[in-house]
């Protein structure tokens, strides 16, 4: 309960800092590169030694991919029955698939499952969403994008020199090797940086505007976002019998909202911006109501 009431109350300072003066426009844009370049490498370092390599990391990759699957699988379905324009569905296409799995994940699976959820968020993200966002994302990109807006080669490598990426590959080399009490003391203090920046961010982008024409996919790809993937997640887990902390983490990051990056990327490339913003802003509006719903699901079924 401590825990969301310290997002709460940095989402509702990012609402008032919007609304004075003193703080120019760039300001969410400096919180979330000083979260992206700092505060989360830094929780990457802390946690990727903790991760033991056996058949329980398969787990959050496993289900991180298979929610790709069924994501795509329903937002092309409804395309072509509602006939959705080629720009809508590229933003589906390309934003419900790819959730906040770092940036929403961390400060929310510390809140639900303390610190040992950490580790198997990291594999969920680094494995899953970033190596999906790496392959699939930037074929959308390049296929649903603006002609020469985006394409394979500069997607990727802004993937792979992505900092949680290198700090990924720096952790991996890093597994056999005790870090020294100051540095550990130093990469947890940067770390705890992360929810602040991040809730502040978060409060400071709220949108809540809305066209009528858009209604469709925007209701379509929150449900399927924030419902009806953690949904299946977590009746398929249930039905193989799969268990344990990183079952249900995987499952909440599973119903983690749409990726802001991807959000981003999606108006680069000539998409619809509107459609973007909307699920982006929208998605992690709703998400602190759906997300408590999945965890109160997952400890009583």
């Amino acid at each position: 309960m401590e825990n969301f009431i310290l997002i709460a109350v940095f989402v509702t300072l990012g609402i008032l800092f919007r609304r004075l003066k003193a703080f120019p426009p760039e300001t969410v844009q400096v919180l979330n590169m000083f979260a992206l370049y700092v505060s989360l490498p830094a929780v990457i370092l802390l946690k990727v030694p903790q991760i033991k390599f056996s058949g329980e990391v398969l787990l959050p990759i496993t289900i991180a991919w298979g929610a790709l699957f069924f994501s795509v699988s329903v937002v092309l379905a409804a395309a072509r029955l509602l006939n959705w324009p080629r720009a809508a569905t590229g933003v589906l296409l390309l934003v419900v698939p790819l959730g906040n799995t770092s940036f929403m994940g961390v400060p929310i699976i510390s809140a639900f499952f303390g610190d040992a959820g950490l580790r198997h968020l990291v594999v969920y993200d680094q494995f899953g969403t970033m190596l999906i966002f790496a392959t699939y994302g930037s074929l959308i990109l390049a296929f649903y994008g603006r002609e020469g807006s985006a394409t394979l080669r500069s997607v990727l490598a802004r993937v792979l020199f992505f900092p949680p990426s290198v700090a990924l590959a720096a952790g991996l080399v890093l597994l056999s090797w005790q870090y020294p009490l100051p540095l550990e003391r130093l990469l947890q203090t940067t770390a705890d940086t992360l929810t602040p920046l991040v809730m502040t961010a978060i409060g400071y982008q709220l949108r809540l505007r809305l066209s009528p024409t858009l209604r469709s996919p925007l209701f379509f790809g929150l449900v399927l976002k924030l419902i009806l993937t953690p949904l299946a997640a977590l009746l398929i887990c249930k039905t193989v019998d799969w268990h344990g902390l990183a079952v249900d983490v995987s499952i909440i990051e599973a119903g983690m909202p749409p990726m802001v990056t991807a959000g981003a990327l999606a108006v680069i490339a000539g998409m619809n911006s509107e459609l973007s913003a909307a699920l982006v802003s929208l998605g992690l509006l709703t998400s602190f109501a759906t997300l408590p719903l999945f965890y109160w699901l997952i400890h009583v079924w």
